[in-house]
């Protein structure tokens, strides 16, 4: 349909969530002619950037790149702080329309014609209409919640951040997998009082190899506590109840650390109208490009697998948006505008088709690019 004066600008993409898929996912509409917006309830990389402070990725620069953009880091596995940095020089690097702080109140309309009602922090109210949506919200908001008693209480996190704070402090870290084991080692080593929960018989074996000698030397030793195909039953004020093949056990504690994992929103699915099967909770979408049971809603990252969020990362969800943009170049006709960095090569060069083989980032841009 077309565009009336009166009304807002009708977008071609809308992608909900700014994080490294969502926006590999602009880009590559961008890049194949096709005007987007990126709308996120907090800030650009929003899950990185409350990862712990210290974190390190477990994969190398050239993995987390997206947009053809080379990531620059002098350590084999980069940061943080580098990953935040890099992402924040792609989106000014391809003019990312970004519209951080809102939050996604609805969704109504139909393909070829959204309209995203959100809302800013300051409770303003802002209607945004595309003809096409990509949902990449990840997962990392919603942690899963052991519904026990005192869990509620405000010494239990669902995120580690830093250690010092619990310096000489007891502390007790629930889950057997990566994020367990690096904040038990590190509160360890900033002189913490750690003990590790995990209701498994051992350290999951998805433990990184670098780190499962390290953690299990540690509980060998007796400088880390631990209780295997145990469960954390009741936090109190002053203690935790541990349920253990030996029978129930009391321990002296300060502060919890439940890092029991994370699951994408199951509910704002729903309400797009999205499928979800059997116990994984799987969208019911396209495999090739990824459009969703609900036509012009596709889906992008770690929520395509569902509740299965080891089998996505940025390092393969980041090509989602390849497969998105394909489709979309088939079921959608570009509208130019010089606004778009793409539209505007072709008006310039005449061209009445934006070409989606050139890509913004040509090898003299790219040298550019690092070198600043």
């Amino acid at each position: 349909m077309g565009e009336d004066d009166n009304e807002a600008p009708i977008f071609d993409v809308l992608v909900i969530g700014a994080g490294p898929t969502g926006m590999a996912c602009a880009i590559e509409a961008q890049r194949a002619g096709f005007r987007s917006v990126l709308v996120d309830k907090g800030c650009l990389c929003n899950s990185i950037y409350h990862y712990p402070s210290h974190m390190t990725f477990f994969t190398t620069p050239e993995l987390l790149e997206i947009g053809d953009i080379p990531f620059p880091s002098p350590n084999q596995k980069p940061n943080r702080n580098e990953a935040l940095e890099y992402y924040r020089k792609v989106a000014e690097f391809y003019e990312l329309d970004v519209r951080q702080y809102r939050f996604v109140e609805t969704v109504t309309g139909h393909d070829g014609d959204f309209s995203v009602s959100t809302r800013d922090r300051f409770g303003r109210e802002e209607v945004l209409r595309s003809r096409k949506l990509i949902v990449a919200t990840g997962y990392y908001d919603l942690p899963n919640y052991l519904g026990i008693p005192g869990e509620d209480l405000p010494k239990v996190n669902h995120y580690y951040d830093d250690p010092h704070p619990y310096y000489d402090l007891d502390v007790v870290v629930i889950g057997g997998k990566n994020s367990a084991a690096i904040a038990a080692l590190e509160l360890w080593r900033h002189g913490a009082r750690v003990t590790l929960v995990h209701r498994g018989p051992s350290m999951h074996r998805h433990v990184k190899y670098w780190i499962l000698p390290d953690i299990e030397n540690r509980i060998k030793n007796g400088e880390i506590a631990a209780y295997f195909s145990s469960d954390v039953k009741e936090i109190k004020t002053d203690t935790v109840r541990i349920e253990t093949p030996h029978g129930s056990k009391e321990i002296p504690n300060h502060y919890v650390f439940a890092l029991t994992g994370y699951h994408p929103d199951f509910d704002f699915l729903r309400t797009l109208g999205v499928h979800l099967d059997g116990k994984d909770m799987q969208p019911v979408c396209d495999e090739e490009c990824l459009e969703s049971n609900v036509p012009g809603v596709y889906l992008a990252g770690v929520i395509v697998a569902g509740s299965r969020t080891n089998e996505i990362f940025i390092e393969n969800g980041r090509f989602h948006g390849r497969q998105i943009a394909a489709d979309l170049e088939r079921k959608l006709e570009r509208r130019p505008s010089p606004a778009n960095p793409i539209d505007a090569v072709a008006l310039t060069t005449g061209s009445s088709e934006a070409s989606t083989s050139q890509l913004p980032c040509r090898c003299s841009d790219r040298e550019r690019f690092v070198a600043n």
